[in-house]
């Protein structure tokens, strides 16, 4: 065989294995189409709403009211009504209240022993509440007994109760005062009609940092009783 054949037969040989190759290389590459893109962002979007559904599911209001046991900076742990042990989280969010703190309160003037509501976001998976209102509860103190002294500078009543003790109770804006009489029944009244000598009753909250001396929340006060009458 000559070399012209040889030649011929090596070109023959070189283009079987060349041409496959380079078809492949000239094909288009397979590339999703719009319809792919949208079943893509369909199912993305199902699968962000179904954990953002079961997030919500976990999480609901509520509102408690127990006794603190521990604080710290950002946690209270109380006890319920049922005696179970609650943990309360707080944020930069929640806000705290006590109606016998005229001035700031936060977190730090919570003290143990003291019963306070809460309301805010329970999750049911961790059992702990984010608490977006921590009231301090202060059960109202009950007095009753005879008006033995009126000041009408301070607006505060001297009251000698049943037993003997003297009790302070300050008048302030918020008090509700009432006056009982068989012929006119329970009207309201302002404090210039409270009359020395007369039995009383004061709901109110007690002074913490003074013995015997509370803030009347409610007055209802029977001028037709006198003060040692029973």
């Amino acid at each position: 065989m000559n070399n012209k054949n040889l030649l011929c037969l090596f070109l023959a040989a070189s283009l079987f294995f060349i041409l496959p190759s380079a078809y492949a290389a000239t094909q288009p590459s397979v590339s999703s189409t719009p319809e792919d893109n949208a079943t893509q962002i369909r199912d993305r979007l199902i699968t962000n709403i179904a954990s953002r559904v079961a997030q919500l599911k976990l999480v609901e209001k509520r509102g408690i009211i127990g006794k603190v046991n521990e604080v710290a900076n950002t946690q209270i742990t109380i006890t319920d009504s049922q005696n179970n042990i609650r943990f309360i989280d707080v944020d930069e969010l929640t806000k705290f209240s006590n109606p016998a703190t005229k001035g700031a309160f936060g977190i730090s003037d919570i003290t143990k022993n003291s019963t306070v509501g809460i309301l805010g976001l329970y999750n049911k998976d961790s059992r702990r509440i984010l608490a977006r209102f921590i009231d301090v509860i202060s059960a109202p103190a009950i007095i009753h007994g005879g008006i033995s002294e009126i000041n009408n500078v301070d607006y505060t009543l001297k009251i000698t109760t049943q037993d003997g003790r003297q009790m302070v109770a300050d008048i302030e804006n918020l008090t509700r005062t009432y006056s009982y009489t068989q012929k006119d029944g329970l009207l309201r009244a302002g404090f210039s009609k409270i009359k020395e000598n007369s039995s009383i009753i004061v709901i109110g909250v007690l002074n913490k940092t003074e013995e015997n001396r509370l803030t009347a929340t409610r007055v209802m006060f029977f001028p037709e009783i006198p003060l040692n009458s029973k």
